[in-house]
């Protein structure tokens, strides 16, 4: 199993010290370094300037959102960014949701699993440099009865194939994802529950396409905090905001993924206990109504033998990239949950 960074976003007066958790994860042998946007900071210009302070650790984005960037646009950026890191990038992609593709980028959020699959065809079609020319529900390329023609892109790639990635939470998304994708972004993601919640949807869509798990990059964001077992309880509490936020406010009562997502995990009481809280704006009552049991099943917590433990339950699951997003109140206790990292991967044998 591989390991991974998450930087998340970027502007938030934190810059030089992602760079350096970066940087450190990068000397320490990390396989990919992610990092996000919503509707802040954006991802090409954040992998760019990672990829120029980084040598040898893979920058990719988790995610470029499909509503922001015309897919050929897209196309052009991971191009250029596979070319100015010298073979170094991943495309993920995502539509995000509802709230942030109409509210931010004016653009409906409607049959997400159609416009992705459009999405990806485009952006491959294009990244192979074929003369681009499409058909479809969402997309027509060129426009018809009009000035344009098919082109192809100018720029050349570092590799023939730039591997892509889908975000993927719901279970006909992940089914697509398996099918069209070269791996999956996963958040919240459970060992015990994995093979439920996302695996089997994924193995489905491979066999729809022909093909197995062989070499398909099973990717989930993991949190991590390192200290003391007997400290486990308030080492997951630092994480209680978090994992509110997400199951009780990121979206709408009707359309928020991550709520199903822990319904399916079976926590259907309490997924709609924190929500109820946090949409009528008692914050700290919905951190408050997050199991710790939750918590500490999406997380990696405690001591380097602890995480270790985590670490082979993933992997024996069927992760092969997980990604850490160490927690800390200062550089020094970010660096040290990375170090962390490697260590707890060596000592469960997963190096």
């Amino acid at each position: 199993m591989r390991l991974g960074i998450n930087l998340g976003y970027w502007g938030a007066g934190m810059d030089g010290d992602n760079l350096a958790v970066a940087q450190e994860a990068d000397r320490l042998g990390y396989d990919v370094c992610w990092a996000a946007e919503a509707y802040g900071s954006d991802g090409p210009t954040v992998l760019s300037w990672v990829a120029a302070k980084t040598e040898n650790i893979d920058v990719g984005s988790a995610i470029f959102q499909i509503p922001a960037r015309a897919p050929a646009m897209t196309a052009m950026t991971a191009a250029t960014l596979d070319s100015l890191s010298g073979g170094r990038f991943r495309l993920g992609l995502g539509v995000s949701g509802p709230q942030v593709s109409e509210g931010w980028y004016g653009v409906k959020f409607d049959k997400p699993l159609s416009r992705t699959r459009e999405y990806v065809e485009i952006v491959r079609k294009a990244m192979s440099r074929e003369r681009l020319s499409y058909e479809g529900e969402h997309w027509t390329l060129p426009l018809p009865d009009g000035p344009g023609k098919p082109i192809k892109l100018t720029v050349h790639p570092q590799r023939e194939h730039i591997p892509l990635y889908v975000a993927a939470i719901g279970p006909k998304n992940l089914e697509q994802t398996g099918e069209i994708a070269d791996g999956a972004l996963l958040i919240f993601p459970s060992a015990e529950h994995l093979e439920d919640t996302a695996l089997r949807h994924i193995r489905a869509g491979r066999e729809k396409a022909g093909r197995t798990l062989e070499g398909f990059d099973v990717c989930p964001t993991v949190p991590l905090a390192l200290g003391d077992d007997k400290d486990v309880s308030a080492l997951a509490d630092t994480f209680r905001p978090y994992t509110a936020l997400y199951v009780g406010g990121m979206g709408s009562r009707k359309q928020n993924f991550y709520n199903r997502l822990a319904q399916r995990m079976g926590y259907e009481k309490e997924a709609a206990e924190i929500q109820d809280r946090y949409l009528a704006g008692d914050k700290q009552g919905a951190a408050a109504a997050v199991p710790h049991q939750l918590i500490d099943r999406t997380t990696l917590l405690g001591s380097v033998d602890r995480i270790a433990d985590r670490m082979q339950a993933y992997a024996a699951v069927g992760v092969t990239t997980l990604t850490l997003a160490p927690a800390g109140f200062t550089l020094d206790e970010r660096l040290a949950a990375l170090r962390a990292g490697t260590d707890a991967l060596e000592r469960a044998g997963l190096a």
